[in-house]
């Protein structure tokens, strides 16, 4: 095994909790540092001694497939030492409340904590706390930092640059966190951001994050570079926001027709699951312009290049 060419650099942040406290100049550097990761993926033996040595805990307190599955091979391909832990079958499920657990896992002195859990700010919390850095893996409807990253990386594969580009997003805008880490991060870029989506899915005031908001997805998609498409998520509604799931379709579902209002060269992305027949055509979804599971491998040199970095600022303290 051997290192791949990773430059040197200057990382001193212990966290990475959202995108909202990151500088223009840390998400150039996460994504360059991403670049240098990729290469692994295509080598005969997809592991480097980066993280030798390093003990990473991944708490997922909400099911997940991509995140976690995504989290746990960069960490084996970094060869640093995993321990899973999930919130069925555990001591807070017998009442152990979620800092002693998290002080208990910190005893067995990790690097980095991973966290996904369903109320905004649990990272925050553990993150004042405890000495581990530590990575929010998603909470609640906040934020899901990695996520915008690795959508960034994706987009930029493609486009060379976010400065200046249309990135339409649409569907269930409130109940989103990949949406508030998209925009925080494609705002602080320099591309132009425009939300759609129905009213009964739109935040108050998301104007002041610096977006456009529209109710009319076919203007929504006009010269767009780049299409979002978010997943609806039920789990999260308290009562009905859409008459059915076919008439959320026929107006703000994703097809070939209406996707020929956007560029000709514009890309279709959706952070997952896909409700198929909801928000996005299956034509769409595996067509030529997809880049979704582009997305999926690209999360995973992301997510090493985060590890390595807050990594560095463990280094740092030590």
């Amino acid at each position: 095994m051997s290192e791949p060419a990773i430059p040197e650099v200057t990382w001193t942040r212990k966290d990475l909790l959202g995108i909202a406290d990151l500088s223009s100049e840390e998400i150039e550097l996460i994504l360059d540092t991403a670049e240098a990761f990729q290469a692994i993926a295509q080598r005969p033996i997809k592991k480097v001694p980066t993280l030798r040595g390093k003990t990473v805990l991944n708490l997922f307190f909400e099911p997940s497939t991509r995140t976690r599955s995504s989290f746990e091979l960069a960490e084996k391909r970094l060869s640093a030492d995993a321990l899973n832990f999930s919130g069925s079958g555990s001591a807070l499920s017998k009442g152990e409340s979620l800092l002693d657990t998290a002080r208990n896992l910190e005893a067995m002195a990790p690097d980095l904590v991973i966290i996904r859990h369903q109320h905004p700010g649990v990272p925050h919390l553990l993150a004042d706390r405890l000495d581990s850095g530590v990575i929010n893996a998603g909470d609640g409807a906040h934020e899901h930092p990695t996520q915008a990253l690795l959508d960034a990386f994706t987009i930029r594969q493609h486009k060379k640059r976010l400065a200046g580009l249309k990135v339409t997003i649409v569907g269930d805008i409130e109940h989103s966190r990949v949406v508030r880490s998209n925009i925080h991060l494609l705002v602080k870029m320099g591309a132009r951001v425009t939300v759609a989506g129905p009213r009964t899915m739109m935040p108050v005031a998301i104007e002041k994050l610096g977006v456009q908001v529209s109710y009319d997805f076919d203007e929504a998609l006009t010269d767009a570079d780049v299409v979002m498409m978010l997943r609806v998520q039920l789990e999260r509604h308290g009562r009905s926001l859409f008459p059915s799931t076919r008439e959320y379709f026929q107006v703000f579902g994703l097809t070939q027709a209406r996707l020929a209002r956007a560029k000709a060269d514009a890309i279709v992305m959706h952070p997952g699951p896909m409700n198929r027949g909801v928000e996005i055509a299956s034509a769409v979804a595996d067509g030529e312009t997809s880049v979704i599971l582009e997305q999926v491998a690209n999360g995973v040199a992301v997510r090493m290049a985060v590890l390595y970095l807050l990594s560095l600022a463990q280094q740092g303290k030590s």
